[in-house]
């Protein structure tokens, strides 16, 4: 067996350097939100979109930063959250049946969602979402979607 001498000062040297290596590393993206719980940041996704299907404000407000904005093809270029929920929420709740998610991708304060929405009339369509979070909020949604067809409004209308 080989011995190998490593002073004490190299020995506390090396542990330290170890030390800030692991707490470098990246972990799983969490979030604090909703009454301190440490959420994920897919935790946090998850929560968004099942507060859709709850059909009350006052949670979907509780996961929305202040300064929360809305972006889409559909003509909202970052909206406030009073206009998200006055063009968005108020007009299409009543719509949204259920939401399959399809893919959710997260990152240290992002998500990617791909997902199906099912609505109350037996139409689905896709959307996927760009969604930034930070200390458990939304800062911002980007929605795209494909043909004019595809989007709530235009479902909602009985546009084909």
């Amino acid at each position: 067996m080989t011995r190998i001498a490593v002073s004490r000062r190299n020995l506390l040297a090396t542990g330290a350097c170890a030390l800030v290596g692991a707490v470098s590393l990246p972990g799983p993206a969490s979030a604090n939100a909703l009454g301190g719980q440490n959420l994920t940041n897919e935790e946090v996704v998850r929560q968004w979109y099942a507060t859709w299907e709850k059909r009350d404000w006052g949670p979907v407000d509780s996961l929305l930063a202040d300064n929360f904005t809305f972006t889409s093809a559909a003509g909202d270029d970052h909206i406030s959250k009073s206009i998200f929920k006055a063009r968005c929420w108020e007009t299409q709740i009543d719509f949204i049946g259920h939401f399959d998610l399809e893919r959710i991708t997260t990152g240290a304060e992002d998500a990617f969602v791909k997902y199906l929405c099912h609505t109350k009339d037996g139409k689905s369509f896709r959307n996927v979402e760009y969604i930034r979070i930070k200390n458990g909020k939304l800062q911002s949604i980007e929605c795209y979607f494909g043909a004019q067809s595809s989007f709530p409004s235009a479902v909602s209308t009985g546009q084909r």
